[in-house]
């Protein structure tokens, strides 16, 4: 199939479908030129031409049982354990790595409240000043470090979103505020940026340039987003080859899929769990949480996949979350678990919650990796970060931190190995290595103090 259209002429990577307050951006299609080409333009990481990468940062809260998740090898012929089993699929195009540490999320004589440092620092590397008043502070998050300096390229700088609500004041964590608890990007050392919870509005930011007043009327009508757009793919569809209108199909497949998921949620009741406070969330939110992750995770896919950003953050459960389990057999609560004082039974729970979230995680990046994107797939292109700010819940413990790097950083990143650092490598310098995949370099973002080696 030519890698071009039908008349001949090569379809610019900006191309958008137009409708009534509605503008959807395509994906990668053959008519589009060869992965080389089909950028605006590219980043330069060494001597070597790659595309455009992707950065996520997936965080979950509570720390791990971290002796099923270590593996006990190094190198390419590590075996996945317990918890990382889920990962198995795409182990190849998975790091795991060892021996980070977030020493601000530390006390360094501060006291308590390392749930809230942990979230805090996740991101920054700077200690948050405990204050549970308005005079919050910590510092840039790396996400927003690399949205300030090429989120002007995309239609959105960056995309924040989660599964908890949280509060922007108050006593979270033993005198920090509960933005500590609650965010994970901080365009600022004293402006943090609210997550998006409810899917519904997470679609329409991706996709809609209609006014509040008048989404609400376009959602009177029933009307998928799809609709609005119809004259407009017809006429694309005209110009391209087969492969690329199979390509464009499974694309509105799964815009129409997230749409029909997110109705769904708004027509069901919440529903209530022991020992759990659900919050009151507005229309719009599942009331079945792997549902909500899974809606979320296919929004981060939608976006990446059409370049509507190249920057996600997402919160699994808000840090010290005591979210239960239920439907995986854990009616305890997760930071009342995660306090296990080495009792086997709970620690076997805490397992089953560490599995469940790597299930969600191996969910996102199946996605990424089924979506061809020129010779490769879009997980290919592509840097998903996951982990925690705590390592061990039960002591606190903010060293030697599970971290999962997934994805080839567009040929810049060699997967599918176990890479131990020395003890307390700065997680920070994992950030810095990021950024530079990215073509953003910076001589220092919070505790860093330099480049990780053997990621390429």
């Amino acid at each position: 199939m030519s890698k071009i259209g039908k008349n001949g002429k090569k379809l610019s990577r900006r191309t958008a479908l137009r409708g009534l307050g509605v503008g959807i951006a395509l994906p990668w299609l053959e008519a589009m030129g060869t992965i080389n080409t089909w950028a605006d333009n590219l980043s330069q990481v060494g001597s070597q031409q790659v595309p455009h990468n992707r950065v996520a940062f997936l965080y979950v809260p509570n720390g791990k049982n971290m002796k099923n998740w270590t593996p006990k090898t190094e190198g390419i012929n590590y075996e996945l354990k317990g918890i990382l089993t889920p990962l198995d699929k795409v182990k190849d195009k998975t790091l795991v790595i060892s021996g980070l540490t977030a020493d601000k999320a530390r006390a360094n004589g501060d006291g308590g409240g390392d749930h809230a440092r942990a979230l805090a620092a996740f991101l920054t590397g700077v200690q948050p000043r405990k204050t549970d008043g308005p005079n919050i502070r910590v510092g840039i998050s790396v996400d927003q470090a690399a949205a300030l300096r090429i989120g002007n390229q995309t239609r959105l700088p960056s995309l924040e979103i989660g599964i908890d609500q949280g509060s922007m004041a108050g006593n979270c964590d033993s005198g920090y505020s509960c933005v500590y608890s609650s965010t994970m990007s901080w365009r600022s050392a004293t402006q943090p940026l609210a997550k998006e919870i409810n899917p519904k509005l997470v679609f329409e930011r991706l996709f809609s340039t209609l006014p509040s007043t008048q989404k609400a009327e376009r959602d009177a009508s029933r009307k998928s987003i799809l609709d609005f757009v119809q004259q407009d793919s017809s006429d694309l569809a005209r110009q391209l080859g087969r492969n690329d209108v199979r390509k464009l199909d499974e694309y509105f497949s799964a815009i129409r899929d997230i749409e029909q998921r997110i109705e769904r949620a708004e027509k069901l009741p919440p529903i209530d769990t022991p020992n759990y406070v659900i919050p009151k969330y507005p229309k719009g939110i599942p009331s079945d949480y792997q549902e909500h992750l899974r809606i979320m995770a296919d929004l981060i896919v939608l976006a990446f996949q059409a370049d509507v950003t190249r920057i996600a953050t997402f919160v699994m459960a808000n840090e010290g979350s005591n979210k239960p389990y239920p439907f995986i057999g854990v009616s305890e609560g997760h930071h009342d678990l995660s306090h296990h004082r080495n009792d086997e039974e709970k620690k076997t729970k805490i397992s089953q919650i560490n599995t469940f979230h790597t299930q969600q995680l191996a969910y996102l990046l199946e996605k990424l990796d089924t979506i061809q994107e020129g010779d490769g797939s879009l997980l290919d292109h592509a840097m998903v970060v996951y982990g925690s700010g705590n390592a061990d819940g039960n002591r606190h413990s903010h060293h030697d931190l599970p971290i999962l790097l997934a994805g080839g950083g567009s040929g810049t990143i060699k997967s599918g190995r176990h890479i131990r650092y020395s003890d307390e490598t700065p997680l920070n310098n994992l950030w810095l290595s990021i950024l530079k995949r990215m073509d953003i370099n910076l001589d220092q973002l919070g505790d860093s103090t330099g480049c990780l080696p053997e990621l390429s």
